[in-house]
Order: structure tokens, then C-alpha cells, then sequence
């Protein structure tokens, strides 16, 4: 179904927009491969279908998500014919970059905002050799500056501007450290290469079969929720076929299905042996489930098929960033695996329109909208979207969302960084609010050690007020992309990587003599 969310002075906005330090978490022994498809195709005629609009938008949506700045280059696409065809004939001279010819070092890329990223890390990333000072605190375990020792290292901290020839991207100060530290340098060399070519591939001026996306399905069709294949299969996706168009793909859509695959009635976490699924995380989305699918009411289009029906299921995303962004036609998958519930999706959080102001001014703070909420009715008649740029504690206080109802309300956290020392201090007034409102709260995490330090975090803010939902571990609908921090290109991290769920304590009332 396609939509006219997203215009284009948002997304010029976006692409110009200068790439942010992420508090990322870090991982060393990754493995990957970059492959290049044998099918790419490039736009066929003169006319634009608002499809394919909503796609070029999509595509650029895609690259805003790793915050990357995306520019808007005279080899921007023209896409497929207005009759609806799904793969155009080739006209070589429309591609900015060939499928065989994706890999270049980020400053000789022929995408300019490539070379302008590789110019930002050169000038703010720092060299991972162990010869070098610290230059900051060891986040985890993995992090390249726990390999600086306090007085081995004798070196002072130089700024990343050797560029591997293996994977393009700047990792050391000089190639005498790149030989040197080759040995470390290998275990995420490829997957490096594989991120690189990923950038490249969004740049490359080639049509996105794979940003098109299907439209209701009848009940009768039940979706499998098992994994990524079951997922696009049952769900009607059109084939993908290349490794690279599946990574591109899916860094879209974790973040609605994640959220799905967990509130879903077909979930494929149980309380099963190793389904992850807690008893009192049964109980809590067992409540939650009851209202997003109802029984059938007989209701009709027609005067005579009215009925009343239930209020629509809050789910509140709080710290939003990327994830408001994201083009609706993806948010309205959610829709999609809820055929007979609304919807109420709120953003809240102060970078939740970051780069949007040309797209939804916000409004004026009034006595009717004092908080400035921007209000989306229109997307879907089952779905609406409010975004709010303000911290959600002092909502809470105002009591702007009271009451929550564990069987309406769901709170979402996409990669918080609940335990990240620099944004810790940011969740110590909110999180005792989230627990008193006794509905369930989603987290991910980018890493392993990231989503355990945020579990450890909050059981150590609220030692025995806390009840566990789901336990953490990888999430079966994470990003199968790797993405690069521009501020250290070693840290690799995955959008959602791993998920879990928890809530505020509840107590049983009992009767005695």
C-alpha cells in the first residue's frame, strides 16, 4: 500500500545530515562475507508511480537508519514502468555503481557521502593498536581499548588513516600498525568488507525489489513467525533471492516485526524448554494478546454492521531515534499481522524528529497539545502515530498517558543503553515509572554484553521490583546487517541483535483467618 509519508526536503534533510556518535556496543569475533548478486536492475522509463517513489524513499531511509550522511547525487534513479513491472530491463548508464564493482576504499568511493564519512573518521576515530594510550574507558570485554595496556602503551593516541586494501575502511594510523595488528584486524576484516559493500550498494542507483512491500492478507493465511524465511514467505514478500538485498531488507523491518514476534498470539517464544518465555511473561502477554485479536463482532460496512469496539493498544517507544523515522509503509506491517485491532504507535524522546523539521514543523505548545504532539491519523484506518520530542518522565508526571492497562499498553526500548555509562543517568528517574505502570516493557540490545548490562543495570536500580518476561538472548528477527560507528570503525553492532522483556512486580493478594 503506498503512502505519501515521507517527502522529499525530509529526505534531502536526512541525507545531509552529519553522521552522530552511537553509544554502540562492541563486538570482536564476528564472522561474515560480502557477495555480490548476479541480478540488479536499474530504471526502465521517464514516469514515477507513487510505488516507486515510496521505494527511492524507502532505499534512502535504509542508509538514515546507520545515521550515515546520504547525498543526493546526479546519478539519483528513476524506477520501474507505471504498469507494474517488477524487474525493468538494465540501462547500464543509469547505474552509479556495477553489482561486480560495489568495494571501494571509502575516501576513493564515487559516492560523496562515503568520502565525506571516511573524512569524519579520519579526524575523530582513533587508532586500535595497543602500542597507542587509552583513550577513553573499556566499555566490555571485547572493546579493542581493553588491549591497551596502562604501561605497555607508550604511544600517543593518533587518528585513524591507513585504509585496509582488504576491506576499504579506515582502521589504522599508519600500514606499519595495519601489518603489525593484522592478525586481530582479521577476525572482522570480512565482515568490514561485507559493511562496506552494503553502504555502496545503497548508493549504487539500482532498483530495490526488495523495499516492496505486500499489502492485508486474509486471516485464513496464517503468518509463521519462526524466522526471517517463514516470515517474508507466509507473509506474501516478493522473492529475494541475494544475500545483500536480504540484509537491506530486513535492517527495515526489525523493528516493527520484532515487536510483533514477541506481542503476537503465534510468538515463536513459548514457556517451553528454551522457548525463553517466563510464566509471569505468559500471564502479562496473554492479557496484552486478548485485545489485539479479538473474536469476530458480525461487524459491517453498512449502518446495520455497526459495533462497538474495543480502544485502540498503545505501544510506546521511548528514546525513539532511527526508528521514527522509518518510511510508515514498514510501521503499517504491524497493522498488517493485527487485521482486527487498532493501533496507537507514540514516539517519545528528545531526537524523535532529529532532521524532520522540514518535513512536520512542530507545532506550538498550547493548552490542547502541551506537549507538541505531532499527530499521523491518516496513514491506515487502523493505525495512528503520534511523535513527541520530550523526555517520557515528564509526560509521566503530568499524568498525560494515565491510566496504562497491561491488557492495552506495551512499552518498547530500542537498544536504550540502559547500563551505557553515558546514558545510564538519562533511564534512573524513568525506569521506576515504567515499572509502577505493571505493563510490559520490550528491550533490545546491539550486542551480547550490551543487552546482559542493561538486565544487570536494572536489576541492580530495582533489586526484587522487577518481574522477568522474556530472557534475554538473540532475537530471531534481528538486522542481518552489519553496521560500521563512524567514531570506531572496529565496532561493529547489529540492529536488535538481542531482545528480551520485563515488568514491574506484581503482587498476589491473599485471604487469611
Amino acid at each position: 500500500m503506498p503512502s505519501g509519508y515521507t517527502c522529499q526536503r525530509c529526505l534531502s534533510s536526512l541525507r545531509k545530515a552529519a553522521s552522530k556518535p552511537s553509544t554502540v556496543r562492541h563486538v570482536r569475533r564476528v564472522s561474515g562475507y560480502g557477495e555480490t548478486g548476479k541480478r540488479h536492475y536499474s530504471p526502465l522509463t521517464k514516469k514515477i508511480t507513487p510505488v516507486q517513489v515510496q521505494q527511492r524513499r524507502t532505499a534512502a531511509s535504509a542508509e538514515s537508519l546507520n545515521q550515515r550522511a546520504v547525498p543526493i547525487g546526479p546519478g539519483a534513479p528513476r524506477y520501474a514502468s507505471p504498469f507494474g513491472a517488477d524487474e525493468p530491463t538494465e540501462r547500464p548508464e543509469r547505474l552509479l555503481l556495477k553489482p561486480e564493482s560495489l568495494f571501494h576504499s571509502f575516501s576513493n568511493s564515487p559516492a560523496p557521502g562515503i568520502r565525506r564519512r571516511a573524512a569524519f573518521m579520519k579526524s575523530h576515530a582513533y587508532c586500535p593498536h595497543p602500542d597507542h594510550r587509552q583513550t577513553r574507558a573499556v566499555l566490555s570485554p571485547q572493546d579493542p581499548e581493553a588491549r591497551k595496556a596502562a604501561k605497555k602503551s607508550t604511544q600517543a593516541p593518533a587518528f585513524v588513516n591507513f585504509e585496509c586494501p582488504d576491506c576499504g575502511i579506515p582502521v589504522y594510523c599508519t600500514e606499519k600498525h595495519w601489518m603489525d595488528d593484522y592478525e586481530s584486524h582479521s577476525e572482522i576484516c570480512d565482515t568490514l568488507r561485507q559493511a562496506n559493500e552494503d553502504d555502496h550498494d545503497l548508493h549504487s542507483g539500482r532498483y530495490f525489489p526488495e523495499f516492496r512491500y505486500p499489502g492485508p492478507q486474509i486471516e485464513e493465511i496464517l503468518v509463521n513467525m519462526t524466522n526471517w524465511d517463514t516470515y517474508l514467505y507466509t507473509r506474501e514478500f516478493n522473492a529475494i533471492n541475494e544475500d545483500r538485498s536480504m540484509r537491506q531488507a530486513t535492517r527495515m523491518l526489525t523493528y516493527p516485526v520484532t515487536i510483533a514476534s514477541i506481542i503476537h498470539e503465534l510468538s515463536p517464544y513459548n514457556i517451553r524448554a528454551g522457548g525463553r518465555l517466563t510464566v509471569e511473561g505468559l500471564k502479562s502477554l496473554s492479557a496484552l494478546r486478548y485485545n489485539l485479536h479479538p473474536e469476530r463482532s458480525g461487524g459491517g460496512p453498512d449502518v446495520k454492521g455497526l459495533r462497538l469496539s474495543a480502544p485502540p493498544a498503545r505501544i510506546f517507544i521511548l528514546g525513539a531515534r532511527a526508528e521514527s523515522s522509518i518510511p510508515r509503509d514498514v510501521w503499517i506491517q504491524l497493522e498488517y499481522l493485527f487485521p482486527r485491532a487498532l493501533l496507537h504507535i507514540i514516539f517519545i524522546g528528545p531526537e524523535s524528529m532529529t532532521n524532520r523539521d522540514a518535513e512536520f514543523p512542530l507545532p506550538e505548545r498550547t493548552p490542547a497539545n502541551p506537549f507538541g504532539g505531532i499527530v499521523e491519523d491518516r496513514i491506515s484506518h487502523h493505525t495512528k502515530i503520534t511523535t513527541f520530542v520530550e523526555y517520557y518522565h515528564t509526560m509521566h508526571k503530568a499524568n498525560y498517558f494515565q491510566p496504562f492497562d497491561p491488557y492495552f499498553d506495551c512499552f518498547v526500548l530500542f537498544h536504550p543503553g540502559l547500563g551505557h555509562p553515558a546514558s545510564a543517568h538519562e533511564w534512573e528517574e524513568t525506569l521506576p515509572q515504567l515499572l509502577e505502570t505493571k505493563v510490559p516493557i520490550i528491550s533490545t540490545g546491539y550486542t551480547e554484553w550490551d543487552m546482559q548490562r542493561d538486565k544487570q543495570w536494572v536489576e541492580e536500580k530495582m533489586a526484587g521490583e522487577v518481574d522477568m518476561l522474556l530472557e534475554p538472548g538473540e532475537n530471531k528477527f534481528r538486522s542481518l546487517r552489519w553496521d560500521l560507528n563512524d567514531m570506531d570503525p572496529t565496532d561493529l553492532s547489529c540492529g536488535n541483535w538481542g531482545v528480551w522483556a520485563f515488568r514491574g512486580k506484581r503482587y498476589e493478594t491473599t485471604m487469611k483467618d
